[in-house]
This record gives C-alpha cells, structure tokens and sequence, in this order.
C-alpha cells in the first residue's frame, strides 16, 4: 500500500462514494438524496487537501482530507450548493452545514474527513492515512493534527486513541441533533514532534 497526495480528475466519482459511504449517515439529511450528494462531493472535491491510500494496482482504498486557513478537501461555496439543489435547497443547506464547520487554528492540521472503502477495512488502510497526515502536518511545521469524532462512532474514536490522539473537548450539536443523527462531537488532538 501506498499514499500519495491528490487524486486523477476520473476518479472523483470513486473519491465522492467513499467520502458519502463514510458520512452519509451524518450529513445524508441535509445532503440528500444521495445522487445529488454524490454530485456535490465530486464537484467541490480538492486534490490539493487530501492524500490517497491505494493498493499495488492503483486502486484507491481510502483516503483522508484535511484542512488548512488556505482551504479544505470538501469545501465549494454557495454556487456550487445551488448548481445542486437550487437557490432555496443551497440556502437551508449552507446554514446547517456551517453548524458543522471547523475553523483553522493555524497551529493544527485539521482532518477533514478519513474514509476507508468497505473492501479495504481491517488492513491497516485507516492507520497507513493516520501516519501520512501526521507526516505531512510535521513537514508543513504544525504542531498537531485535529479531528472530531461523534459520539456514535466509538470504533473510529479507539483507532484515534491507538494513534495518539487525545481528547480535548467535546461540542453538543444540541436541536440539531435529530438534524445530524448525533449528540455530540469530540475534539481531539495528536501533538506532533
């Protein structure tokens, strides 16, 4: 197994199914119906903010998007929201989305996203994206790399803590809850040194 920065402009379909296949059950409410999820990942899907775990053939086992002040793996903006669902549908869209947004601290790479392809589970493809992101916040001089993790997802949250991530606060979704499927989302952070 190999990872690599970026991904071919063919396959942003396979990058948009692993993305949504990975947190369709979190955002499928508000991204639905998944056709048109699909649409938008793969339209607004940055090369620049993700690196690409794939097999001795090429195939793409799973990957991990991260951000910086400079830009995020699943970003696009409110035409890229309306070219999907419309004026109305972006509108509502884009102002639940932003509960969920992380800002850059500029001090910790923040991941954006880590998705494994069904097939590829169990082989170590989770913990191969882990090292590389944590190797590419130390070369671009972070001191840390950030995630958050819901509540409902504890087999994510036991491979964070096995890499060296630690918990340093939690943020409760509150009326959204029903909105997002979960209660509350845990920050952590891997210190780099």
């Amino acid at each position: 197994m190999i990872v690599t920065p970026g991904f071919a402009e063919d396959e942003r379909p396979r990058i948009a199914a692993l993305y949504c296949e990975a947190f369709g059950a979190k955002l499928g409410r508000v991204l639905g119906p998944e056709r048109k999820a699909l649409a938008l990942v793969a339209r607004v899907a940055d090369p620049a903010y993700v690196l690409c775990a794939r097999d001795g053939d090429g195939a793409l086992l799973g990957l991990v998007g991260f951000r910086t002040r400079k830009g995020t793996f699943v970003g696009g903006g409110f035409g890229d929201m309306a070219a999907i669902y419309g004026g109305f549908g972006a509108i509502w869209r884009s102002g639940l989305m932003a509960a969920l947004e992380r800002r850059a601290d500029g001090r910790n790479l923040i991941l954006d996203g880590i998705c494994v392809a069904a097939e590829a589970r169990g082989r170590g493809v989770g913990t191969a994206l882990l090292e590389a992101i944590a190797r590419r916040a130390l070369d671009d001089g972070y001191e840390g790399v950030r995630l958050d993790v819901i509540d409902s997802n504890e087999r994510a949250r036991a491979l964070y803590e096995r890499r060296g991530f630690t918990a340093v606060g939690e943020e409760r979704l509150g009326p959204l809850t029903p909105v997002f499927g979960f209660r509350s989302a845990t920050t952590m952070v891997r210190r780099l040194s």
